[in-house]
This record gives C-alpha cells, sequence and structure tokens, in this order.
C-alpha cells in the first residue's frame, strides 16, 4: 500500500511509528502544502527505510503518486482543504485534529465523505491509545464503575517555545479545538453519548505576548444521554515539570470511580480501590490502516472525527460569545 504523507505541524509520528508495524506500507510522497521545511520529514522517513519523492504542490503528489492513504499534517487552517482534495480521489485520510477550523469547511468535509463509498477517515485522537486511557476506558465499557454518570477532565500544558502560526486565530484555531479536542474526545469515548451542549470560557491574557493564544479554557458538557462533563485546559504547567503534560480524567457512575493521573488508573467500586495494571494495546495508525485493510474495525470513524470536530468548534464558539451552544441531532 502507498502512502503520501503532507506537513509535519502535529502528531505525524503517530504514522511514523505505525510504519515500524506495517512492512506493507511504503511512502512514496511527503510535500508540506506550504512553505515549512519538510526535509526533517524525509529524513525520519529515509531512516525506516523509505525514500519519498518531495512535492512543493501536494496535489501534483496525490496526482501522480495515487496513493491508498494520506497522512494530513499541514497548516491547521488547511487541514478541511486537504481533507476534501484526497476524499475527492478517494484517498482514506488519517488527519491532525481538528480536521476543520470552521463549521462551513466541516461540512465541506463531511459532504466530500459522504460522496464516497469505500474510504476511511479518522483524526489523530492518539490518547484514546495511551495505555491508562485504553485501560480505563475498557473498565467503564465492561461496567466497573456502573452506569456512567459524570466525568472530568484536564489538560495541562508546558507553553515551551511557539511557532509563529500559534498567535492567530486564523492560523491556530484556537486552545479549546487543540488542546482539548483530547479532553472533548475523552468524554465522547467514555460517555458513549453524542454532544448535546456545551458551555465554555477562555482567556489569552498573561500569555506571553503570544497573541491569540488562549492559554486557559474551561467548559461544561451535557451529553444526550444525561452524562454531565467538564474540562480544564491550560498552557501552566512548569517548565521544570518531569512531563510536557499532566492529563487526567476521573469517570464517576453509579458503582463507582475511575481515574486516570499521571499514567495511573485508579478504580474505587465495591470490590475495593485498586491500581489497574496498563498495558498497550494497540497503536492509532496501525488501527487505521488494518481497518483499510478490513483486518479489524478502527477505535475511530468518520462519525466520531465529525461529532468531535463539531464539539470543538461550538466550543470555541460558546467561549467566544458567552453562549450556551445547542447541537443539532
Amino acid at each position: 500500500m502507498k502512502l503520501c504523507m503532507i506537513g509535519l505541524r502535529g502528531h505525524h509520528g503517530y504514522v511514523l511509528d505505525g510504519l515500524k508495524l506495517l512492512p506493507e506500507i511504503k511512502v512514496t510522497g511527503i510535500g508540506s502544502g506550504c512553505e515549512d521545511d519538510i526535509s526533517p520529514l524525509k529524513a525520519k522517513c529515509e531512516a525506516l527505510g523509505h525514500n519519498p519523492k518531495t512535492f512543493t504542490d501536494y496535489r501534483q503528489m496525490l496526482d501522480d503518486e495515487k496513493p491508498d492513504i494520506v497522512c494530513v499534517d499541514g497548516p491547521f487552517e488547511l487541514h478541511a482543504e486537504m481533507c476534501v482534495e484526497a476524499l475527492h480521489r478517494n484517498i482514506n485520510v488519517f488527519c491532525e485534529k481538528p480536521i476543520s477550523l470552521t463549521i462551513t469547511d466541516l461540512e465541506r468535509v463531511r459532504k466530500a465523505f459522504n460522496s464516497t463509498s469505500t474510504v476511511h477517515l479518522a483524526s489523530m485522537v492518539g490518547l484514546r491509545y495511551a495505555p491508562a486511557f485504553m485501560t480505563a476506558w475498557k473498565e467503564v465499557k465492561n461496567g466497573a464503575v456502573g452506569k456512567v454518570k459524570m466525568i472530568t477532565t484536564q489538560k495541562s500544558y508546558k507553553l515551551g517555545k511557539r511557532s509563529e502560526f500559534f498567535k492567530k486565530r486564523s492560523t491556530y484555531g484556537g486552545t479549546i479545538p487543540w488542546v482539548g479536542s483530547h479532553s472533548l474526545d475523552w468524554i465522547y469515548w467514555f460517555s458513549g453519548s453524542k454532544f448535546k451542549s456545551v458551555y465554555a470560557s477562555h482567556d489569552s491574557s498573561d500569555n506571553f505576548d503570544l497573541g491569540d493564544l488562549e492559554i486557559t479554557s474551561l467548559y461544561q458538557a451535557v451529553m444526550e444521554n444525561g452524562v454531565l462533563a467538564s474540562g480544564n485546559i491550560d498552557y501552566l504547567r512548569p517548565a521544570s515539570a518531569p512531563a510536557h503534560g499532566d492529563d487526567r480524567v476521573r469517570v464517576a457512575g453509579t458503582e463507582g470511580v475511575i481515574e486516570v493521573m499521571g499514567g495511573k488508573v485508579n478504580l474505587m467500586n465495591a470490590s475495593g480501590n485498586r491500581e489497574i495494571e496498563c498495558k498497550p494495546d494497540r497503536q492509532i495508525f496501525a488501527d487505521f490502516v488494518h481497518h483499510v485493510q478490513g483486518k479489524s474495525i478502527s477505535l475511530v470513524d468518520a462519525e466520531q472525527t465529525f461529532d468531535l470536530t463539531e464539539a470543538c468548534l461550538l466550543a470555541r464558539e460558546s467561549a467566544d460569545s458567552g453562549k450556551v451552544m445547542f447541537f443539532k441531532k
């Protein structure tokens, strides 16, 4: 199978890690879709035994190489356009999240996807596949906490050095869609329900001269099945912290509570209070490819990708407007 890669602004590393498990995949072309230097991506591909051609025009790459799969990781504001171009060519799309920065562009991607019949599209919600979150999700799915009633989440990152595109809403998209997408995805995933409404706030003051970048945000969500959920997001994790992120999830149900913190899982229910062993399950890009090959069903599909993107964008709109946003059924 042939793979082409567009850009290296986000989590293309998921693809590179997956390639180590997928000898049947050959990277035949890479491009950036912008002025970004793609030589580091070429070097990484070559280190894995691939020899891709380089392109300045990603559309030409898709036409010339006719790949089975494309990894979209270019400028955030071009994700939707790149997805549409690939879908119109019946190419399977593995795209950085969010797949769109506007509702209008999201609908363009949805329309392009619906016009195809065989392709697979999924966003890079890689934290689903982290051992601790996967382990907790399986416990919840198997009834360890009973009926889920409330979910609280946290995403705290080191600010570090940010590229220029993070300074503008038009090219960054906002902290809720970028960082909060993981948090909203956990709620969507653990609740097993679509979103009903969301109310959010965000603030860009004291952001170390990073323009539009929101350094803090909060949201509350109500799911269609009645689960209440919330998330707090910030770029305030100290540089001295041992890891880049502090990711947490707490799922409270009628029969217990499960928490993910520091890469560990703790379960409290009628059986007592205990730590659950976390084991790697599957790799996100390998999971995507195996779905395309018909070997298994991916944990992430197009419908989930569209639902999550809509949640990100409506939460951002709520934070901008101060209004509660309701989802269409």
